[in-house]
């Protein structure tokens, strides 16, 4: 498998960011890849950075999207953008380095989870002073 910076992707996830107005996320501290001859089944994984990693480097949280080129790259831009969300619905309110599972408190991070929030970020983005500008 190789990796490389997904620059493209980076810029789509902080306007996602920006769109939906996800202000315990730190845009500054999301990383995002782009991976090839990866053997997953995923279009995307979320990898954190623990807090015991944190300490002994002494880093704060980090996060690392990684899209899997194979799966993600076909995809129509707005899919594209629903796999984007998927991966930043699992990092927590405290921007600590942990992720959230699927199912977490009685929330769940499914399609329909998704669904929502991605119907919220086109409405914002469609009533944003600059439209699809961004």
């Amino acid at each position: 498998m190789e990796a490389d910076f997904a620059l493209d992707v980076q810029g789509r996830v902080e306007r996602i960011i920006g769109v939906l107005g996800l202000g315990h996320v730190d845009q500054f501290r999301i990383i995002c890849m782009r991976s090839t001859g990866s053997t997953a089944n995923a279009y995307a994984r979320i990898w954190n950075l623990p807090k015991i990693w944190q300490k002994a480097l002494g880093v704060s949280a980090y996060y690392i999207i990684e899209v899997v080129s194979e799966h993600f790259d076909p995809l129509p831009a707005r899919e594209q953008d629903k796999v984007l969300i998927h991966e930043l619905l699992h990092i927590p309110k405290t921007f600590s380095g942990a992720l959230l599972p699927h199912k977490c408190f009685g929330k769940r991070i499914d399609k329909a989870a998704v669904e929502k929030v991605y119907r919220i970020y086109l409405e914002r983005l469609a009533s944003s002073p600059q439209g699809n500008e961004f």
